[in-house]
């Protein structure tokens, strides 16, 4: 069983939405950031949203900030990615990642999920 659980994602047309939800279990439970990456066939992942889990506090992607929102749930362990008026430059992979602190560099995380599609047609 994965440690991180991702749902959501799928397909939508230019202008809308998506949310995505990640639920860390196992060792990536009690986690201080959870956030999501996102990545194009042979790019770079890149950030799209943080939380800090134990502050609040949360930090986006240059792309992403007025167009989505992370938020943290009941449960400290669920995140959620609210992503509105989508381009057609959003489709990639989205992955959940979890992080004892809130890192812009992707390399610096272990512990990932296996991914979920977003794909936005024009």
């Amino acid at each position: 069983q994965a440690d991180l659980a991702e749902s959501g994602g799928g397909w939508v047309q230019t202008g809308g939405s998506l949310i995505l939800s990640c639920t860390a279990s196992g060792a990536a439970a009690g986690s201080v950031c959870l956030g999501w990456f996102r990545q194009i066939p042979g790019e770079e992942r890149e950030a799209v949203a943080l939380l800090n889990t134990r502050g609040g506090s949360r930090y986006y992607g240059t792309f992403a900030a007025g167009r989505f929102t992370i938020s943290q749930g009941t449960d400290k362990n669920t995140v959620s990615l609210q992503m509105n008026n989508l381009k057609p430059e959003d489709t990639a992979m989205y992955y959940c990642a979890a992080g004892q602190r809130c890192w812009f560099d992707a390399r610096k995380y272990s512990n990932w999920g296996q991914g979920t599609q977003v794909t936005v047609s024009s």
